[in-house]
């Protein structure tokens, strides 16, 4: 008997929480803005075109003053880190970020963005428990992943030399 009391007040709140989630999915559904993904991928080409743009118009300048062009190259990756991390530390890239979405994961501004926001954002938990434990937060994955892709890759590189 206490057995099917139990059994009857678990698919009552079964049909209790499978109703909740229904009309929590369907207040989701409604309220969640529609935005175009033509639309989206034009703001990305474009954001991310201009930072391009802006990497060009560095190395340019730097060749002008004199720099041959791996050294102007050099200097533009870090006015575009600089930049990103400035951008980033007066809040303006995530602003960027949220109006331009994917257009903003250029590589270089991108992960730099991804290393500064923790850092900026723990900074109140001191050098060690904040900045040095929180700064690889979203870049560490990137970092670990990219090794270890590198990785196989080399493999399969020095296994397609062999084989072929």
């Amino acid at each position: 008997m206490e057995s099917q009391k139990t059994d009857i007040k678990s698919v009552i709140q079964e049909k209790t929480q499978e109703k909740r989630d229904e009309k929590y999915n369907q207040y989701v559904k409604e309220n969640t803005p529609k935005k175009s993904w033509f639309i989206n991928l034009c703001k990305a080409y474009l954001i991310g075109g201009l930072i391009c743009v802006l990497g060009q118009l560095f190395t340019n300048l730097y060749m002008m003053i004199g720099l041959e062009k791996e050294t102007a190259s050099l200097y533009t990756t870090l006015s575009l880190i600089f930049l990103s991390i400035l951008f980033t530390g007066f809040n303006l890239y995530q602003k960027l970020a949220n109006f331009a979405g994917a257009g903003t994961l250029v590589p270089i501004t991108g992960f730099a963005n991804s290393v500064a926001a923790p850092a900026i954002e723990f900074k109140e938990e001191g050098q060690v428990f904040g900045i040095g434990c929180k700064i690889f937060t979203i870049a560490g994955p990137v970092i670990l992943f990219g090794v270890f892709c590198s990785w196989i890759l080399g493999v399969l590189y020095w296994l397609g030399k062999y084989i072929f």
